[in-house]
């Protein structure tokens, strides 16, 4: 696991052991942000189910402004710490990066009011993906021009809430990426 491009090119990322974090791996990174484009540069970004950090990190790396990452866990935490550590190292790093420890649905609620241009969210494959996408205060989070970006296991079933209007679903061997937009 490293970050693919931008300023933290190369840089490792510590990823917890056991199985109850799944970080993005390498090929779907990339490719997700090769469909984002320009439109990391100067986004204010919300990482949900954060994990490791490493789509948030690849986000500040690559010219975001800010970072958000919201995770629950306590092992996973401990790594998103201490890759936040060795980015924040990075020569020219300018984004600004917060951690919130706590469950995201509930989180979510808490965030009424602000704006995020990118929404990840790699939530733990099975039902999560679905209530996300059912959680009736998300979309009010997005930016008019937003882009909310969902990883879920190909096999997951998602039905298409009338919020949410998709324009990207592609396969990655057995992980799903859907972004979708207001």
């Amino acid at each position: 696991m490293r970050i693919i491009a931008g300023i933290g090119r190369g840089l490792p990322l510590n990823v917890p052991r056991g199985t109850n974090t799944r970080p993005t791996s390498d090929r779907v990174r990339e490719a997700v942000f090769s469909s984002l484009g320009a439109r990391v540069v100067d986004a204010v970004v919300l990482d949900l189910f954060a994990g490791t950090g490493a789509l948030g990190l690849e986000a500040a790396s690559r010219g975001a402004k800010a970072v958000t990452f919201v995770e629950n866990d306590r092992n996973a935490l401990v790594c998103l710490q201490k890759n936040i550590q060795s980015f924040s190292r990075q020569p020219g790093m300018e984004c600004k990066l917060e951690v919130i420890r706590a469950d995201v649905f509930t989180q979510v609620r808490w965030f009424a009011g602000r704006q995020f241009n990118l929404i990840f969210a790699d939530p733990p494959y099975g039902k999560l993906p679905q209530e996300l996408l059912d959680a009736p205060d998300l979309p009010a989070l997005l930016a008019t021009d937003g882009a909310f970006v969902l990883e879920s296991a190909k096999r997951d079933p998602l039905v298409l809430p009338a919020v949410w209007t998709l324009v990207r679903d592609a396969i990655y061997g057995d992980t799903r990426v859907s972004v979708f937009k207001k």
